[in-house]
């Protein structure tokens, strides 16, 4: 085998161990939206190329939807901000037969007698 062949081969071989590998992710843990690498589901910044992550939905409250309902609920105030624009567009559109506003009441003390593990369940979900 000539300098040549072997200069390649172990530029290869060079090239090949420079490609870092990424590890199975933990349970604890999600892929970077950008470069892939496994992070914790808790981390706002990618430690290995310094995106920010997406947010993971925990950002609605159960106390701001309940209040929502209760003072705004008749034109669905509560469905948009939970992600149900649909359900939302709804109670726009019929307002004025007085139905959401009994209805968004109801939900108003279903908000408040949820706990906050189902909450988190129904309207936080994880993409």
């Amino acid at each position: 085998m000539s300098d040549i062949e072997r200069n390649q081969l172990s530029s290869e071989g060079s090239k090949e161990s420079s490609v870092s590998v990424s590890r199975p992710k933990q349970l604890d843990e999600v892929f970077c939206s950008s470069c892939g690498e496994a992070i914790k589901k808790e981390a706002e910044i990618c430690v290995k190329c310094g995106v920010r992550q997406k947010s993971s939905g925990k950002d609605k409250n159960r106390t701001v939807a309940a209040l929502l309902a209760f003072f705004l609920g008749s034109f669905g105030a509560h469905k948009f901000y939970l992600g149900q624009t649909g359900r939302g567009i709804l109670y726009v559109v019929f307002f004025w037969t007085f139905i959401p506003g009994i209805i968004a009441f109801v939900e108003f003390i279903m908000l408040l007698v949820m706990s906050d593990q189902a909450f988190e369940e129904k309207y936080c979900k994880k993409a």
